[in-house]
């Protein structure tokens, strides 16, 4: 299953293997816990995509609402949104509560992004 940024990730639509299989990339993955009613997580949206064309193809970013993901929310202790998870070869390392801004989160992703000579 190819997952693709701000494809929402419903209950019906993803199993939690799918979900570790993400996760467990190499690559870090950066996990948006949202909610369609939450104003903070209609802004962080954009925020994520300016990300993602930032950094392309060298991480993943996916957004789950908690809403239609009451399992997997309750699964990472999802309590507020937005809530932000970065995975790293299936762990997480990393965990933000509110809005964060472009620069910070290409900071940390970086932070994870596997050299060249690391491959």
């Amino acid at each position: 299953m190819q997952l693709n940024i701000f494809q929402l990730l419903t209950y019906t639509d993803i199993i939690m293997a799918d979900f570790n299989d993400i996760i467990k990339d190499s690559k870090p993955t950066l996990v948006d816990f949202f909610a369609t009613w939450c104003g903070p997580c209609k802004l962080q949206g954009p925020i994520l995509e300016e990300v993602k064309n930032k950094l392309g193809d060298s991480v993943n970013i996916l957004k789950v609402d908690v809403d239609q993901n009451q399992e997997l929310s309750q699964q990472y202790g999802i309590r507020s949104v937005p809530t932000l998870i970065l995975f790293k070869d299936g762990e997480a390392v990393w965990r933000g509560y509110g809005l964060h801004q472009a620069d910070m989160l290409e900071e940390k992703l970086r932070e994870h992004i596997p050299d060249k000579s690391d491959e």
